[in-house]
């Protein structure tokens, strides 16, 4: 039997405005930890701010590109257009009071595939969220200690593309990247690297939908997780050998990647479980100081000037 080389997702990172907000939401609404605060490789004027449980598990990881001014995105096909985080069944009462509180409008719970409710909501930026409420997910949740842990968010449930159609995303994902059909509902198509909640990708086709265009409050990208070099690399051949441009690998301090666009437009990334977030950080202190690659280093002083300060305040989210 031929190895598994991508085993299912490892991070999903959007594009959003004011930072503070951002941490606000993320840590102070949803609970999740601020396992990393350091800057886009690419762009070292920008944070790039990670969320997670407490060790920034792959299948947990969120994160955002906050650049202050950047204009509204749309949703629509081409993108990924909802990022859903899995919590316990027993807790839809608990999330819905919890939303109310904090002024975030949401939908009425519904269900998908007649086995799991669910409510959709979006984030301050306009990022398109759920939360599934399923007893399938045996992960532990991670709070600052402001939301109950029996009610804490778990990671990721999954992921939903926006397409055109389904056929040739279906294609790469079934013989390029280890996944398998598992569910199908109407115009809705359910695939998993492991069949598990944090894994499960669902392509909807919405061909009379506009074209989605990037900014803030939109996915930047979709990562999935392979577990180590060797993998990747050999992810990486195969996708060549399927006509897919694929970038070289990329350090990205706690992982390294490739990246490639599928079918429909998407941005996928395929990125290493190794080395993670311990690099540079003791688990007790994850996401307390701001963290620069070395090649920047020496610019830490003019880098930390550029970007806006931000605070951790979850005192003020308590119940």
């Amino acid at each position: 039997m031929n190895k598994q080389l991508v085993t299912g997702i490892h991070h999903v990172t959007a594009l959003a405005d004011d930072p503070q907000k951002n941490l606000d939401f993320y840590v102070g609404i949803l609970g999740l930890r601020l396992v990393k605060k350091t800057i886009n490789f690419d762009a070292p004027d920008v944070y790039h701010l990670y969320y997670g449980n407490e060790t920034g598990s792959p299948g947990t990881i969120m994160t955002f590109f906050p650049i202050p001014g950047i204009q509204k995105g749309r949703h629509g096909k081409g993108q990924m257009t909802v990022t859903s985080f899995s919590v316990p069944d027993t807790s839809l009462d608990y999330w819905l009071s919890r939303l109310k509180k904090f002024k975030v409008n949401f939908t009425e719970p519904e269900k998908r595939f007649d086995d799991e409710a669910f409510i959709y909501f979006e984030d301050v930026h306009g990022l398109g969220l759920e939360l599934v409420f399923n007893k399938e997910d045996d992960r532990e949740g991670y709070s600052y200690g402001h939301i109950p842990l029996e009610h804490a968010v778990k990671g990721f449930h999954g992921a939903t593309l926006s397409e055109e159609g389904y056929e040739r995303t279906a294609g790469l994902l079934l013989e390029g990247m280890d996944h398998k059909l598992i569910k199908e509902k109407g115009n809705r198509f359910r695939y998993s690297a492991s069949g598990k909640p944090g894994d499960l990708i669902d392509v909807l086709c919405t061909p009379d939908s506009m074209r989605g265009l990037g900014g803030n409050g939109t996915i930047h990208h979709l990562a999935f997780a392979t577990p180590d070099d060797d993998t990747q690399l050999q992810a990486r051949q195969r996708l060549l050998s399927k006509g897919y441009d694929v970038t070289p690998v990329l350090d990205r301090q706690y992982f390294h990647s490739i990246y490639f666009r599928e079918p429909g437009g998407v941005l996928f990334e395929i990125a290493t479980n190794p080395p993670g977030f311990l690099y540079d950080e003791e688990k007790e202190h994850l996401g307390e100081s701001l963290k620069l690659p070395p090649w920047v280093e020496p610019e830490r002083g003019k880098i930390e000037k550029g970007l806006l300060p931000i605070q951790m305040n979850v005192d003020k989210f308590k119940d």
